[in-house]
């Protein structure tokens, strides 16, 4: 690393916004963070769709605002995107359809009939390590030859959100195994694409030529002399593979090394750790992703987290802090109320036709409180399954270290505490995957990096953040926990309840 340029920049593309964090790894020091916004394309049939060019429009508002001092000093960039959506490309590289999210909730015909065709769940399972479900690329793929033949006619390359950026920063096109893990063609096994699930997704088009030859985690690949011009970058930038969104995180909350678990409170919940060998749930509930930094990334995902909240406080019309103050007020337990904030169907369990409800109102408990506290009960309830699903895989942890918007608050941190009975650390850096981004080409940029070593130097935790679990409060919530395992299981009979 030359004296001058010791900073490296972590891109995170999510639902919502484009973040561009640069990190100084000499000062250890996060310099600047800049965000721009993302609109959603929701359509009543599941569909949750977004442009690319939007992508790029943020990247370069956000790199307008990057300091020309720091630019000067950039030797790396970290990608993290999204996982599981679909960017279509034909042979001159332009985008040729709206990108299919991971949200996206319109592609469960399809999912039912590559499942059928290669053998059914369990078969999927034991040949990739994951069963087909909506938000997976795969089946966006199966969407688009069915619902769009002109552009899939032209369709000659299959990227990632992340992959596409990464095309554009450096006009090469690859991609890496934590991502790609994610997509339903990649065995996770033998890390390498399946040709019978490919044949499974079309059986008439050979689909393999199509899809991005994938990296090694500590490659990296230049940035192309346009990029550098475009956003003022100096010559030499090295770019790394990144990673989706979860694997970056887990590289900025330090699961990169078994016994550690992350809780990130997005958009999306997400429960993931680290393992140095595939680790597979046998009820298919936890997803057995490859990492972006060589080893494994089991991982759970709900589609309904801050969702949850964040409908519930502008329903109330109050701001997150009235709403913190009413947590306050409140008791575990919301007076009886319990939620099953479903408002987008549900990844993890798989229901996407699911939608929210309430249970237990009376005339006395539907209060202000009571209905955000409820909501975030419920959103952390579903997290709560995912302890159980890591537990069938083998794996047992001894801290939660915690991320996302939702880490913000005291009140949401301490309920995770005491519903998972684990203690909570937060880490100094909440950027968790624009953050996790810059480490990651922090440590491919350096071939002789240490990984865990890199990490210890680089990543800290706030102690004035962390919280126990209460005894009391512990109790309370297992009971209250077994109450919404056995009232989704009523309400939805499909959903295997491990009690």
């Amino acid at each position: 690393m030359s004296a001058s340029q010791t900073v490296f920049l972590g891109i995170d593309a999510g639902t919502q916004s484009l973040k561009l964090l640069a990190y100084d790894a000499e000062q250890k020091k996060i310099l600047h963070v800049s965000a721009a916004p993302l609109e959603l394309i929701s359509r009543d049939d599941g569909s949750r769709e977004q442009l690319a060019a939007w992508w790029l429009a943020a990247l370069h508002q956000c790199m307008s605002e990057l300091p020309t001092e720091i630019k000067g000093r950039v030797r790396g960039i970290g990608v993290s995107g999204q996982q599981h959506g679909f960017v279509p490309l034909n042979k001159n590289g332009d985008v040729i359809a709206p990108v299919k999210l991971w949200c996206d909730t319109s592609t469960i015909a399809e999912c039912e009939e590559i499942t059928a065709r290669f053998g059914g769940t369990e078969r999927c399972i034991d040949a990739v390590g994951n069963p087909i479900l909506p938000g997976y690329t795969i089946s966006k793929v199966l969407w688009l030859k069915k619902n769009n033949p002109q552009a899939y006619g032209e369709l000659a390359h299959i990227l990632l959100p992340h992959d596409y950026l990464n095309f554009y920063l450096t006009g090469k096109i690859f991609t890496e195994f934590g991502d790609a893990s994610g997509t339903g063609y990649l065995n996770i096994l033998r890390r390498e694409y399946d040709r019978e699930m490919l044949r499974a997704l079309d059986p008439d088009r050979d689909l393999l030529p199509l899809l991005p030859p994938l990296l090694q985690a500590d490659a990296t690949i230049p940035l192309s002399a346009n990029a550098a011009r475009e956003f003022g970058l100096p010559a030499g930038v090295r770019v790394s593979t990144g990673g989706g969104d979860n694997m970056m995180a887990a590289f900025g909350t330090g699961s990169i090394a078994p016994g550690v678990l992350t809780l990130s409170l997005g958009t999306s919940g997400t429960l993931f750790a680290h393992s140095d060998t595939p680790a597979m749930d046998p009820d298919g509930e936890l997803a057995a992703f490859c990492s972006s930094s060589g080893g494994w990334l089991p991982l759970l995902c709900t589609m309904n987290c801050t969702v949850a909240t964040e409908i519930t406080r502008k329903a109330l019309g109050k701001t997150i802090d009235e709403c913190e103050s009413l947590l306050a007020q409140s008791r575990i337990g919301s007076d009886g109320l319990l939620s099953l904030p479903l408002y987008n169907g549900e990844r993890t369990p798989n229901l996407p036709h699911a939608r929210a409800s309430l249970h237990g109102m009376s005339d006395g408990n539907t209060t202000p409180a009571n209905l955000y506290r409820a909501a975030m009960e419920g959103a952390t309830f579903t997290l709560r399954r995912g302890l159980d699903a890591f537990a069938r895989a083998g794996q047992q942890f001894s801290a939660i270290r915690l991320t996302g918007g939702g880490a913000r608050s005291a009140h949401w941190r301490q309920m995770v505490a005491d519903i998972f009975n684990l203690p909570v650390e937060v880490p100094i850096q909440q950027e968790g995957a624009a953050f996790g981004a810059a480490m990651q080409a922090l440590w491919a940029c350096d071939e002789h990096a240490d990984l865990l070593e890199l990490t210890r130097q680089h990543l800290a935790v706030d102690t004035r953040l962390g919280c126990t679990p209460d005894a009391a409060a512990a109790a309370a919530y297992q009971s209250l926990y077994q109450k919404f395992l056995e009232l989704l299981g009523q309400q939805y009979p499909s959903v295997q309840i491990n009690e």
